[in-house]
Protein backbone atom coordinates (compact mmCIF):
# COMPACT_ATOMS: atom_id res chain seq x y z
CA UNK A 1 0.00 0.00 0.00
CA UNK A 2 2.48 2.65 0.93
CA UNK A 3 4.72 2.09 -2.00
CA UNK A 4 1.75 2.06 -4.27
CA UNK A 5 1.27 5.51 -2.38
CA UNK A 6 4.49 6.46 -3.31
CA UNK A 7 4.62 5.98 -6.41
CA UNK A 8 1.08 7.62 -7.31
CA UNK A 9 2.66 11.07 -5.49
CA UNK A 10 5.01 10.60 -8.45
CA UNK A 11 2.96 9.33 -11.31
CA UNK A 12 -0.15 11.55 -10.92
CA UNK A 13 -1.13 14.48 -13.78
CA UNK A 14 -0.98 17.87 -12.10
CA UNK A 15 -4.15 18.38 -12.79
CA UNK A 16 -7.27 18.36 -10.16
CA UNK A 17 -6.75 17.81 -6.55
CA UNK A 18 -4.81 14.86 -6.88
CA UNK A 19 -2.19 16.38 -8.96
CA UNK A 20 -1.85 19.38 -7.13
CA UNK A 21 -1.01 16.78 -4.34
CA UNK A 22 1.62 15.59 -6.26
CA UNK A 23 2.76 19.06 -7.86
CA UNK A 24 3.56 19.96 -4.16
CA UNK A 25 4.66 16.86 -2.57
CA UNK A 26 7.97 14.48 -3.43
CA UNK A 27 7.11 10.79 -2.36
CA UNK A 28 9.90 9.36 -0.13
CA UNK A 29 10.79 5.81 0.35
CA UNK A 30 12.41 6.03 4.06
CA UNK A 31 14.42 3.28 5.16
CA UNK A 32 17.08 2.65 7.58
CA UNK A 33 18.78 6.08 8.07
CA UNK A 34 22.10 6.70 9.56
CA UNK A 35 21.56 10.27 11.58
CA UNK A 36 24.50 12.56 12.00
CA UNK A 37 23.02 12.84 15.30
CA UNK A 38 23.87 9.56 18.02
CA UNK A 39 20.99 8.16 19.83
CA UNK A 40 21.39 5.99 22.28
CA UNK A 41 18.02 4.06 21.81
CA UNK A 42 18.90 3.82 17.92
CA UNK A 43 22.74 2.57 17.86
CA UNK A 44 21.79 1.04 14.39
CA UNK A 45 20.22 3.98 12.58
CA UNK A 46 17.15 5.35 12.43
CA UNK A 47 13.74 4.16 10.93
CA UNK A 48 12.06 6.87 8.37
CA UNK A 49 8.82 5.56 7.63
CA UNK A 50 7.56 6.32 4.17
CA UNK A 51 6.69 10.21 3.69
CA UNK A 52 5.73 13.19 1.44
CA UNK A 53 7.47 16.20 1.46
CA UNK A 54 6.94 19.57 0.23
CA UNK A 55 8.73 19.98 -2.57
CA UNK A 56 9.36 23.54 -1.98
CA UNK A 57 9.24 25.76 1.54
CA UNK A 58 6.16 27.44 2.08
CA UNK A 59 6.12 30.84 0.49
CA UNK A 60 4.91 34.21 1.65
CA UNK A 61 1.94 34.15 -1.20
CA UNK A 62 0.89 30.92 0.27
CA UNK A 63 1.17 31.90 4.10
CA UNK A 64 -0.62 35.16 3.26
CA UNK A 65 -3.66 32.92 1.63
CA UNK A 66 -3.81 30.40 4.87
CA UNK A 67 -3.81 34.18 7.39
CA UNK A 68 -6.84 35.63 5.26
CA UNK A 69 -8.46 32.43 5.68
CA UNK A 70 -7.28 32.18 9.16
CA UNK A 71 -7.50 35.69 10.62
CA UNK A 72 -6.37 34.21 14.37
CA UNK A 73 -3.09 34.30 12.84
CA UNK A 74 -2.74 37.56 11.39
CA UNK A 75 0.22 39.45 13.33
CA UNK A 76 -2.09 41.99 14.73
CA UNK A 77 -5.26 38.97 16.21
CA UNK A 78 -2.31 36.24 16.99
CA UNK A 79 -2.34 35.47 20.58
CA UNK A 80 0.86 36.23 22.23
CA UNK A 81 1.83 32.47 23.27
CA UNK A 82 1.98 31.76 20.02
CA UNK A 83 4.17 34.19 18.34
CA UNK A 84 6.62 36.83 19.60
CA UNK A 85 6.25 40.46 18.82
CA UNK A 86 8.43 40.18 15.64
CA UNK A 87 5.93 37.55 13.75
CA UNK A 88 5.83 38.46 10.34
CA UNK A 89 7.18 41.91 11.11
CA UNK A 90 8.61 41.88 7.38
CA UNK A 91 5.29 42.31 6.08
CA UNK A 92 3.79 45.96 5.35
CA UNK A 93 0.24 45.29 6.87
CA UNK A 94 -1.23 42.10 8.63
CA UNK A 95 -2.70 41.21 5.02
CA UNK A 96 -0.59 42.87 2.63
CA UNK A 97 2.92 41.96 2.12
CA UNK A 98 5.04 44.84 0.79
CA UNK A 99 8.29 45.46 -0.96
CA UNK A 100 10.22 43.62 1.55
CA UNK A 101 8.13 40.46 1.24
CA UNK A 102 8.19 39.16 -1.80
CA UNK A 103 5.28 36.57 -2.94
CA UNK A 104 7.30 33.91 -4.20
CA UNK A 105 10.18 34.17 -1.42
CA UNK A 106 10.30 31.72 1.23
CA UNK A 107 7.98 33.12 4.27
CA UNK A 108 10.07 33.69 7.38
CA UNK A 109 9.66 35.88 10.88
CA UNK A 110 6.79 32.75 11.66
CA UNK A 111 7.08 30.71 14.58
CA UNK A 112 6.34 27.10 15.27
CA UNK A 113 3.18 27.67 16.15
CA UNK A 114 2.07 29.10 13.22
CA UNK A 115 4.26 26.98 11.07
CA UNK A 116 2.06 24.17 12.39
CA UNK A 117 -1.44 25.33 12.02
CA UNK A 118 -0.50 26.35 8.36
CA UNK A 119 0.61 22.60 7.62
CA UNK A 120 -2.76 21.14 9.85
CA UNK A 121 -4.89 23.49 7.33
CA UNK A 122 -3.62 21.04 4.93
CA UNK A 123 -4.31 18.19 6.28
CA UNK A 124 -0.16 18.10 7.04
CA UNK A 125 2.70 18.10 9.33
CA UNK A 126 5.55 19.55 10.01
CA UNK A 127 8.09 16.88 9.42
CA UNK A 128 10.07 15.07 12.05
CA UNK A 129 13.71 16.29 12.07
CA UNK A 130 15.04 12.21 11.09
CA UNK A 131 12.70 13.26 7.82
CA UNK A 132 13.89 15.91 7.01
CA UNK A 133 17.73 15.17 7.48
CA UNK A 134 17.00 12.09 5.38
CA UNK A 135 15.20 14.32 2.95
CA UNK A 136 18.47 16.54 2.73
CA UNK A 137 21.09 13.91 2.98
CA UNK A 138 19.96 13.88 -1.31
CA UNK A 139 21.85 15.76 -3.80
CA UNK A 140 20.62 16.06 -7.29
CA UNK A 141 21.72 12.79 -8.28
CA UNK A 142 22.32 10.59 -5.19
CA UNK A 143 20.17 9.93 -2.15
CA UNK A 144 23.02 10.44 0.58
CA UNK A 145 26.03 12.07 -0.81
CA UNK A 146 26.82 13.24 3.04
CA UNK A 147 30.14 11.37 2.18
CA UNK A 148 31.23 13.55 -0.68
CA UNK A 149 33.33 16.29 0.47
CA UNK A 150 32.78 18.67 -2.29
CA UNK A 151 29.26 18.57 -1.45
CA UNK A 152 29.77 19.46 1.84
CA UNK A 153 31.68 21.85 0.83
CA UNK A 154 29.23 23.71 -1.29
CA UNK A 155 26.92 23.46 1.68
CA UNK A 156 29.20 25.36 3.85
CA UNK A 157 29.77 27.92 1.35
CA UNK A 158 26.06 28.58 1.32
CA UNK A 159 25.90 28.73 4.91
CA UNK A 160 29.12 31.70 5.12
CA UNK A 161 26.59 33.96 3.22
CA UNK A 162 25.45 36.97 4.77
CA UNK A 163 22.15 36.62 6.23
CA UNK A 164 21.21 40.29 5.79
CA UNK A 165 20.40 39.79 2.01
CA UNK A 166 17.38 39.65 0.26
CA UNK A 167 16.41 35.80 -0.25
CA UNK A 168 15.90 34.83 -3.72
CA UNK A 169 12.84 33.59 -4.52
CA UNK A 170 11.68 29.58 -4.17
CA UNK A 171 12.42 27.04 -6.60
CA UNK A 172 15.74 27.91 -7.96
CA UNK A 173 18.04 25.33 -6.93
CA UNK A 174 17.71 21.70 -9.07
CA UNK A 175 16.00 19.42 -7.58
CA UNK A 176 17.77 16.88 -5.63
CA UNK A 177 17.16 13.05 -6.37
CA UNK A 178 14.30 13.00 -4.41
CA UNK A 179 12.63 16.06 -6.32
CA UNK A 180 12.89 18.37 -2.93
CA UNK A 181 14.44 21.69 -3.76
CA UNK A 182 15.94 24.51 -1.23
CA UNK A 183 16.87 21.90 1.55
CA UNK A 184 19.97 24.20 2.10
CA UNK A 185 21.22 27.50 1.32
CA UNK A 186 17.69 29.03 1.47
CA UNK A 187 16.26 28.97 5.01
CA UNK A 188 16.06 27.04 7.98
CA UNK A 189 12.78 25.18 8.58
CA UNK A 190 10.93 24.26 11.81
CA UNK A 191 10.42 20.48 12.39
CA UNK A 192 8.08 18.76 14.23
CA UNK A 193 10.08 17.95 17.34
CA UNK A 194 12.55 20.91 17.24
CA UNK A 195 12.66 20.76 20.65
CA UNK A 196 13.77 18.02 21.34
CA UNK A 197 16.62 18.23 19.84
CA UNK A 198 18.93 19.32 22.81
CA UNK A 199 22.59 19.57 21.44
CA UNK A 200 25.01 21.66 22.38
CA UNK A 201 26.53 24.07 19.74
CA UNK A 202 30.17 23.74 21.17
CA UNK A 203 31.30 20.60 19.49
CA UNK A 204 33.67 20.06 22.72
CA UNK A 205 30.67 18.81 24.71
CA UNK A 206 29.28 16.53 22.35
CA UNK A 207 28.71 12.91 23.03
CA UNK A 208 28.54 14.43 27.06
CA UNK A 209 25.18 11.98 27.97
CA UNK A 210 24.73 13.72 31.54
CA UNK A 211 24.15 17.65 29.62
CA UNK A 212 22.12 16.35 26.25
CA UNK A 213 18.82 13.94 26.89
CA UNK A 214 16.54 13.35 24.26
CA UNK A 215 12.88 13.26 25.04
CA UNK A 216 13.97 11.18 28.36
CA UNK A 217 15.24 8.25 25.86
CA UNK A 218 18.97 9.09 26.15
CA UNK A 219 22.07 11.27 24.55
CA UNK A 220 22.25 12.89 22.00
CA UNK A 221 25.30 13.69 20.63
CA UNK A 222 26.85 14.67 17.31
CA UNK A 223 28.02 10.94 15.50
CA UNK A 224 29.32 12.70 12.76
CA UNK A 225 31.31 15.67 13.88
CA UNK A 226 32.55 16.98 10.25
CA UNK A 227 29.01 17.89 9.15
CA UNK A 228 29.17 21.17 10.96
CA UNK A 229 26.33 22.31 8.63
CA UNK A 230 23.80 19.54 10.31
CA UNK A 231 25.35 20.49 14.01
CA UNK A 232 24.64 24.37 13.11
CA UNK A 233 21.65 23.62 12.21
CA UNK A 234 20.55 21.38 14.88
CA UNK A 235 22.27 23.95 17.75
CA UNK A 236 19.82 26.56 16.28
CA UNK A 237 16.68 24.96 16.63
CA UNK A 238 17.32 23.65 19.72
CA UNK A 239 17.88 26.79 20.89
CA UNK A 240 14.35 27.76 20.12
CA UNK A 241 10.83 28.48 21.62
CA UNK A 242 7.91 27.63 19.92
CA UNK A 243 6.72 31.00 19.67
CA UNK A 244 10.13 32.54 18.75
CA UNK A 245 10.10 33.83 14.82
CA UNK A 246 13.79 34.77 13.00
CA UNK A 247 14.70 36.53 9.35
CA UNK A 248 15.96 33.09 8.34
CA UNK A 249 13.62 30.64 9.67
CA UNK A 250 11.22 29.11 7.38
CA UNK A 251 8.97 25.72 7.41
CA UNK A 252 7.78 23.05 4.97
CA UNK A 253 4.72 20.37 5.80
CA UNK A 254 4.82 16.62 5.29
CA UNK A 255 2.30 14.02 4.97
CA UNK A 256 2.28 10.62 6.28
CA UNK A 257 2.02 7.88 4.37
CA UNK A 258 -1.49 5.95 4.78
Amino acid sequence: MRAAWLALLIALPVAGLAGDVASRYAGLPGGLFQSALSYEDAKDGVRVAPFALMRRPVTNAQFLAFVRRHPQWRRDRVAGIFAEQRYLSHWQSPVELGPRAQPQQPVVWVSWFAANAYCESLDARLPTWSEWEYAAAADETRTDARQDPAWRARILSWYSRPSNTALPRAGLQAPNAYGVQDLHGLVWEWTDDYSSLLVSGDNREQGDPDTMKFCGAGALSMDDRENYAVLMRVAMLSSLEASHATANLGFRCARSAP
